[in-house]
């Protein structure tokens, strides 16, 4: 796997069910992923969007075929092994938010760094920094349900890079937020992607956000097209 590709996915299929009853919903999906680019996945509801980011992340499993995420053969490698992959190089950001509801926002960010051993001390010194970054200062202490729902997409936009990761998958990040609030949001995730590096590879139907991004990517009849 060349140095500078951090994903690479060669015949990959994704059906459930056997026979006259078996749905395919990848077909033969090919895609290779370089460094700090910014991928755009679209297509209709229901055409296997997140399907294909939850296995590019290994969070799923394809039927066959190879998905190889920063040189590492998912389809080869156990739950566990996939998680250390994932807590070490891969941020996550949800069209939900996926904030703990009880932790602060200091703390949802703070979290990852924890649960992979961090220092509490330095890790707690990122998490602030981040959260200053993205217009938070002075919310920290807040809790979810007492933020907005562009604060709480934030803090998931923080608590995604405290690690640093080398790639970001994000499922609709703007869905649930309005149109103004969902640009500032894209505002923030292509400023960071240039500011970390980070491979940026998201799901969304919003085909202005798709725009701005280097490459879009369709799914359709489970195959998966380059847009020009």
């Amino acid at each position: 796997m060349p140095e500078n590709n951090v994903l690479e996915v060669h015949h990959l299929n994704k059906f459930v069910g056997e026979g006259e009853h078996r749905l395919n919903i990848l077909t033969g999906v090919e895609l290779v992923v370089k460094s700090a680019e910014t991928i755009a996945l679209i297509g209709e509801s229901g055409s296997g969007k997140s399907t294909l980011l939850g296995i590019l992340a290994g969070l799923d499993d394809g039927s066959d075929g190879d998905v190889r995420l920063l040189g590492q053969s998912l389809p080869g490698m156990d739950e566990e092994a996939r998680a250390a992959l994932r807590a070490s190089n891969v941020g996550f950001v949800f069209q939900s938010f996926m904030l703990v509801p009880t932790l602060t926002a200091l703390e949802n960010v703070q979290l990852p760094a924890l649960l992979r051993g961090d220092n509490e001390r330095s890790s707690k010194a990122q998490a602030m920094e981040l959260l200053e970054q993205l217009g938070l200062g002075q919310r920290i202490d807040h809790l979810p349900a007492q933020l907005s729902g562009g604060e709480q997409q934030r803090v998931a936009i923080a608590r995604a890079f405290i690690g640093r990761p080398k790639i970001l998958f994000a499922d609709e990040p703007t869905g649930n937020l309005d149109r103004q609030t969902g640009v500032k949001i894209a505002d923030l995730l292509f400023s960071l992607n240039r500011d970390y590096a980070t491979t940026l590879v998201l799901v969304t139907h919003d085909e202005t956000l798709a725009a701005r991004c280097q490459r879009r990517l369709r799914l359709r009849d489970g195959k998966l097209w380059e847009e020009s």
